[in-house]
């Protein structure tokens, strides 16, 4: 699945690992695939009333368009992520978890700054770094060639401007 960077990820427990060390992929993992980018298509019934049809097409067959700015105020994303203190936000395609979050900030800051930005904005330690991968450009990917969005560094640090229909999967059974 591409060459990758690695970090060292600790013992198995039931929350997806996280790092705050970014760990970038090659253009490798965005290489044609059965369904563009993506082994296969999105996932049946994504969470948060995410449209299949437009997330199948940023999801395999994009590298650097978005859904429109403030998609995810559209969906029911804002009631279920109230309710639900950390939430973890899964591949669409593969339903590996992607994000994790808010993490080491209040859910307040986390949307506050997603609504400045018009996107789901994550920071690194909210990476799942086990299933994300940064590419040279900045394009944030799956590790199964799933287009995610952008790091868009600020003066915080790395943000990765992520679009909601490419993290609306759902898990996969044990």
């Amino acid at each position: 699945l591409g060459r990758s960077t690695s970090i060292k990820m600790g013992g198995k427990s039931s929350k997806p690992e996280r790092s705050g060390k970014i760990v970038y992929g090659t253009e490798e993992i965005m290489s044609k695939k059965a369904h563009g980018t993506c082994p296969s298509g999105v996932q049946g019934g994504l969470r948060f009333g995410c449209d299949a049809q437009t997330a199948d097409r940023i999801c395999c067959f994009n590298r650097h368009f978005a859904e429109y700015s403030g998609y995810f105020l559209q969906t029911s994303w804002l009631k279920q992520a109230k309710t639900s203190g950390e939430m973890t936000y899964y591949d669409s395609v593969s339903g590996k978890p992607l994000f994790v979050g808010p993490k080491g900030r209040t859910f307040q800051a986390f949307l506050r700054e997603s609504k400045a930005h018009g996107w789901p904005s994550f920071r690194d330690d909210e990476v799942v770094w086990e299933n994300v991968r940064i590419l040279p450009d900045g394009e944030a990917v799956s590790v199964t060639g799933t287009h995610l969005g952008h790091n868009l560094p600020d003066r915080n640090g790395n943000r990765y401007c992520i679009n909601l229909v490419s993290i609306a999967g759902r898990p996969l059974p044990n």
